[in-house]
């Protein structure tokens, strides 16, 4: 039997943006990060992330994702890949608006209480995210696998890194939630082209985060 091959994928939210201030949904929207105030949260990521070197970096294409990649990198030569299959879930209709704006739209709240399974109108649900997710996942473990890659990088947004968590971790729909500038360590194993995740813990690791 051929011996068990671990990675450790790092994925971390973008920074802060007006939007998320005003507790709207970005979704897919190009949102930028809204500077200066996410410059702690940035710098705080920045400096856990100093010491350990990276096989591999993944980016959403969404600006205030480059953005943040570029802050936490910067004096480093890094060269990342791209991908939209790392963008926030699809909120259709309702990027863009409130909670408060939406409460009492019926077709709204039957939308939260399904806790992902339905698609918000225009949007796609969470299997639909997971579905993207999984196939950018495939392709990170089998290049990893095929290089030598022991350590990877990607930048990707809250909703996105939720799914992961529900997917890896088996949290609860609503419990996967991480700030801004945060992330998880997954500790994944993959053997016979099957892999499963060991273990995980937050980004920066939670003696930093006072």
């Amino acid at each position: 039997m051929a011996a068990a091959y671990r990675l450790e994928l790092v994925v971390v939210r973008h920074g802060v943006t007006a939007w998320n201030l005003e507790r709207r949904y970005q979704g897919q929207r190009d949102i930028p990060l809204l500077l200066p105030d996410a410059v702690p949260g940035l710098d705080r990521l920045r400096d856990h992330l100093a010491n350990e070197a990276f096989d591999a970096l993944y980016c959403s294409d969404l600006t205030r994702c480059r953005q943040t990649l570029d802050h936490i990198g910067a004096g480093r030569a890094w060269e990342a890949r791209f991908d939209a299959r790392l963008r926030e879930l699809d909120f259709g209709d309702y990027e863009g608006r409130t909670w408060e704006e939406l409460k009492d739209d019926p077709r709204y709240r039957a939308w939260v209480d399904s806790a992902g399974r339905r698609a918000p109108p225009g949007g796609e649900s969470a299997d639909a995210l997971w579905a993207r997710l999984e196939a950018w996942l495939g392709e990170v473990l089998q290049r990893a696998a095929e290089r030598g890659q022991r350590r990877v990088l990607a930048v990707s947004h809250g909703g996105a890194i939720r799914e992961l968590r529900r997917r890896l971790e088996g949290t609860d729909f609503w419990e996967g939630v991480v700030g801004q500038a945060e992330g998880r360590r997954f500790e994944i194993e993959s053997q016979g082209g099957e892999w499963q995740c060991r273990a995980s813990s937050a980004v920066p690791a939670r003696a930093d985060a006072g």
